[in-house]
């Protein structure tokens, strides 16, 4: 069974699940219509079964290499990217003054989801193009978008970013790259970097470096950076490609997973960059690309648990092994009729339309704050990010993970393709601000405005759960009771002085809020296929399956933290 792209639920989450049509409704994004997302979500949907997903198994076994100072791709992936290039698809949400379609992020995300589903290590080179449009829009001097956006959105340019050093990972503000003056408005750039995705490749064009470094006057810490681009090779005024910079590749890494994309140790000396933004503010603009990044990272993870449920779904199938409890049922005489398979099917199913929910709701707020500027959005926008983070590559974990133990022992074998979801998906919990430092930002900067923003988006589910209960008691009273025990779970993190206390049961509150949120967006669908229906089965067991785990979660999220100092090093180390 090939690969198939997930517009159809795609479509119904933005049509009865997420309100994507309040978005239409703006004047921003008018021309989002109904026909116009169709046939975008046709394309992509296109490009990703046929042009992408078939390349996939080769960037893990024809790994990009450094040869000579060059990085070669996997095998057909020059020839996908293109692919995707020559749609124009990079610039789907970019600003149509620079040569983008300025439509809404949510379909931007729903093109991100199908292209990691099919093709993760490819799907991380525009992810990281996307991001610096945003940056370069938001930040950039009128001369750099001049030379910059256009070639960005086109795809003839591909961009990356670097903040990671071997001595500073999430403590950024310990980085020693070093940003001097050169007296022509150009700066001399010196440092290495690490793990910087998609370093260089053989795509042809620039690759263009967001580097983050410190100006001789730069105090210590995250408020002493600035931000430059540096290209791999200097811009002609005309914008065709000039001399060499001064930066080289020093090496891929060998890595568990995303054997396609090339993560590079970069070495810059002293090589020409712009500065972007001010100086000394490289972290506000870096964060824009950041945030960016942290959304569609969360959609990585959703993307991989997509091609991994498929094939899994696929293997239960036709896997045949002794007599099934439902041979001469009407069942399909595989292993998917077995209790256990099933199961494991349906919290992989159910997980993914949850994953997907959040990831678009926090899409379709960040286009209605663009849309209006109102307050509002712009704080659901920030709090759902983590959020969406850390649940999509959690699910993407576990998905990933529950399908080799599908496929049995064929999972733990390379040929069978299952074990590559896992490997590919595992590092999205990581990069992009581990998935703790999501927590930590949920429960301590998220709710600087005294819950406001949780307790509105907790207000809206209880309300709509209240009106539920008319027609479809016997899921909305579940919910019902989880929302409340969110409301008081939230009310504790925002009564402890000591942050400490939050960030000890951070983690699972963020799980625990995404896993109400899940159950919240499985009612929403069920109502709006009247009960009736695939989703509203879906709905049914996510409600009373996997629903419960929230009040374990809270629980561990108001536990404090004594109990976990309590436990000394020598205690850890017996």
């Amino acid at each position: 069974m090939p690969f198939r792209a997930p517009v159809d639920d795609v479509r119904f989450i933005f049509d009865h699940v997420v309100d994507f049509d309040k978005v239409a409704a703006t004047d921003r994004f008018a021309e989002a219509s109904s026909d116009t997302v169709d046939a975008i979500l046709g394309e992509l949907a296109r490009l990703s079964e046929e042009v992408w997903a078939p390349i996939n198994r080769d960037g893990d076994t024809d790994p990009a290499m450094l040869e000579n100072g060059v990085v070669r791709t996997s095998k057909g992936f020059k020839e996908a990217f293109g692919a995707l290039a020559e749609g124009g698809w990079l610039g789907l949400s970019a600003a149509e003054d620079n040569g983008g379609m300025g439509l809404p992020l949510a379909l931007t995300s729903a093109m991100n989801d199908m292209l990691s589903a099919s093709c993760l290590s490819l799907g991380l080179n525009p992810l990281l193009t996307q991001g610096q449009i945003e940056a370069l829009e938001n930040h950039a001097s009128d001369a750099l978008k001049a030379m910059y956006l256009p070639k960005l959105i086109s795809g003839e340019w591909t961009g990356t970013m670097n903040l990671t050093e071997p001595q500073a990972g999430s403590d950024v503000g310990a980085l020693r790259s070093k940003a001097v003056p050169n007296g022509d408005g150009t700066y001399a750039i010196s440092g290495q970097k690490v793990y910087i995705s998609w370093g260089d490749h053989d795509f042809g064009g620039n690759v263009c470096h967001l580097v983050l470094a410190r100006l001789p006057d730069g105090v210590p810490g995250t408020k002493g950076i600035s931000l430059f681009m540096v290209p791999k090779y200097i811009p002609n005024e005309d914008g065709s490609l000039g001399e060499a910079n001064s930066l080289r590749v020093v090496s891929l890494e060998h890595k568990m997973g995303l054997h396609g994309s090339p993560t590079a140790v970069m070495e810059y000396d002293g090589a020409t960059g712009w500065l972007v933004g001010e100086e000394h503010k490289g972290m506000a603009a870096m964060f824009t690309m950041m945030n960016n990044a942290r959304l569609g990272v969360g959609i990585q993870g959703l993307g991989a648990a997509e091609g991994a449920y498929q094939k899994a779904l696929e293997f239960a199938l036709e896997r045949k092994q002794g007599r099934t409890p439902l041979e001469g049922k009407g069942g399909t005489g595989a292993i998917a009729d077995f209790a256990d398979v099933r199961r494991m099917l349906g919290e992989m199913r159910a997980d993914i339309f949850t994953a997907r929910s959040i990831a678009l709701a926090c899409a379709v707020a960040i286009d209605m704050g663009h849309a209006t500027g109102e307050a509002e959005w712009k704080a659901r926008a920030a709090f759902l990010t983590p959020i969406a983070k850390a649940f999509g590559t959690e699910t993407g974990m576990r998905v990933s993970e529950m399908g080799m133990q599908v496929h049995g022992g064929m999972g733990f074998i390379e040929e069978t393709g299952a074990a590559q979801y896992y490997r590919d998906v595992r590092v999205t919990a990581i990069y992009e601000g581990t998935n703790g430092i999501q927590a930590m930002d949920l429960v301590a900067r998220k709710m600087m405005d005294k819950g406001e923003t949780a307790f509105a988006l907790i207000d809206e589910m209880q309300a709509f759960t209240e009106t539920a209960r008319a027609s479809c008691d016997t899921l909305a009273e579940p919910l019902w009771q989880a929302i409340e025990t969110l409301r008081e779970a939230t009310e504790w993190m925002l009564a402890q002085g000591d942050l400490n206390e939050r960030f000890a049961g951070c983690v699972p509150y963020l799980m625990g809020f995404a896993r109400v949120l899940g159950g919240y967006y499985h009612l929403k669908a069920a109502l709006a296929e009247g009960g009736e229906g695939p989703r509203s089965r879906l709905a049914a067991f996510y409600l009373k399956r996997l629903l419960p785990e929230h009040a374990g979660l809270l629980a561990h999220a108001t536990a404090g933290a004594a109990d976990l100092y309590a436990l000394s090093i020598e205690d850890l180390s017996a």
